[in-house]
């Protein structure tokens, strides 16, 4: 059985891997990442709906003149 080849090794394993990233912490940064990829953008349109929202509402009229 392929299974007890397997047993014991732990040791070897970790001086392998130790140095990596684990495949959990990588998917976690990734995600992390996609988060923030697009922060600068999304502030950007919302800074531009403001102030065209700040515009419509300084426009004025002759309603407001009063």
């Amino acid at each position: 059985m392929a299974f007890f080849g397997l047993i014991g090794n732990d040791q070897k394993l970790a001086q392998e891997y130790s140095g990596r990233e684990s495949a959990s912490a990588q998917t976690a940064r990734k995600r992390r990442e996609g988060h923030h990829r697009n922060a600068a953008a999304a502030d950007q349109q919302g800074q531009a709906w403001e102030d065209t929202q700040r515009a419509r509402q300084n426009r004025g009229g002759w309603w407001r003149t009063r």
